[in-house]
């Protein structure tokens, strides 16, 4: 299964998003998505699984649950918006981590990519994608690409879509 991991769009879908996620058989949205007009455009490209943000307004919360957690070629995922990182996770996510035992957590929010294991908890594998759209403080936009077979996490691979402030076009 290969897998596009993006986060905080904040309504912005990158022209590229298209090109880098062609090969992939789902995505997975973090968080933050911004408007269901973005929501529709991800759903009419590929199947989305997506956690709404502190950002999203109602119509993404009627759409999209707080966090998710499900298998995916017996790899268990966990997925949040404002998670943290190993071991500075936000207020219970640590106590649903333990609770929940994934061996990929993902979250969005803090618009600073991170790829860490967390030995205390299953040894999981967190990944933060970063920021795909153009609001915020961070300074490239980002997302991810990985596959998962076999129960095995492979080619997690980081995408670079430019700076912030221009369209990157690929």
């Amino acid at each position: 299964m290969k897998i596009g991991l993006l986060s905080d769009t904040h309504s912005h879908l990158e022209p590229s998003i298209y090109t880098h996620f062609e090969d992939c058989d789902e995505l997975w949205h973090a968080g933050d998505i911004g408007n269901e007009a973005t929501l529709q455009a991800l759903e009419a490209f590929k199947p989305v699984k997506a956690v709404y943000g502190n950002i999203d307004g109602q119509e993404i919360r009627i759409q999209c649950p707080e966090k998710l957690v499900f298998d995916c070629e017996g790899i268990k995922v966990a997925m949040i918006h404002i998670g943290g990182y190993p071991p500075k996770y936000a207020k219970g996510v640590k106590q649903w981590l333990q609770e929940v035992q994934p061996d990929l957590f993902i979250c969005g929010h803090s618009h600073i990519v991170k790829v860490m294991r967390d030995p205390a908890i299953n040894n999981m594998l967190h990944i933060n994608p970063g920021a795909a759209g153009v609001h915020g403080f961070h300074q490239v936009k980002t997302m991810f690409r990985l596959e998962i077979s076999d129960a095995k996490i492979a080619k997690v691979e980081l995408i670079d879509m430019g700076k912030r402030g221009r369209i990157k076009k690929d």
